[in-house]
C-alpha cells in the first residue's frame, strides 16, 4: 500500500471557486481546527487513525497517497453533481453501404 503523503483541505473561497490547500502532514490541519477524534471505520485502512476535524468533512482518500477533507457545503455540493444522472453517450452509427437498387 502506497503511504499517504498529502493532507488536502477543500473549501469555497469568496468568489465562489474552490481553494485547495495541500500540506505535508496533518499538523497544520491540527493548529486550525479543532480534532473531535480519530477515523476507526474507513474502508481504506491507511486512513484509520487519521484524525477527524470539527467543521469539515473526512477524511476520505483521493487517489494512492491524498487525505482529503472537505467543507461542508462543498462536500454536498460535489456530492449532489456526483450523484446527477448523466445523458447516456450516444453512439454514432455508420450508415450502411447505399444498396443497389438493381438486385
Amino acid at each position: 500500500m502506497a503511504k499517504k503523503n498529502t493532507w488536502r483541505i477543500v473549501t469555497r473561497g469568496p468568489d465562489g471557486e474552490l481553494v485547495i490547500r495541500d500540506f505535508d502532514t496533518p499538523e497544520p490541519i491540527l493548529r486550525s481546527h479543532l480534532q473531535v477524534g480519530t477515523d476507526d471505520c474507513s474502508t481504506d485502512l491507511e486512513l484509520r487513525g487519521a484524525p477527524v476535524f470539527r467543521s469539515l468533512i473526512g477524511p476520505m482518500p483521493e487517489g494512492a497517497n491524498v487525505v482529503r477533507y472537505e467543507a461542508p457545503e462543498v462536500f454536498e455540493e460535489l456530492t449532489k453533481e456526483w450523484a446527477m444522472p448523466r445523458a447516456p453517450r450516444r453512439r454514432s452509427r455508420k450508415s450502411a453501404a447505399p444498396q443497389d437498387a438493381a438486385e
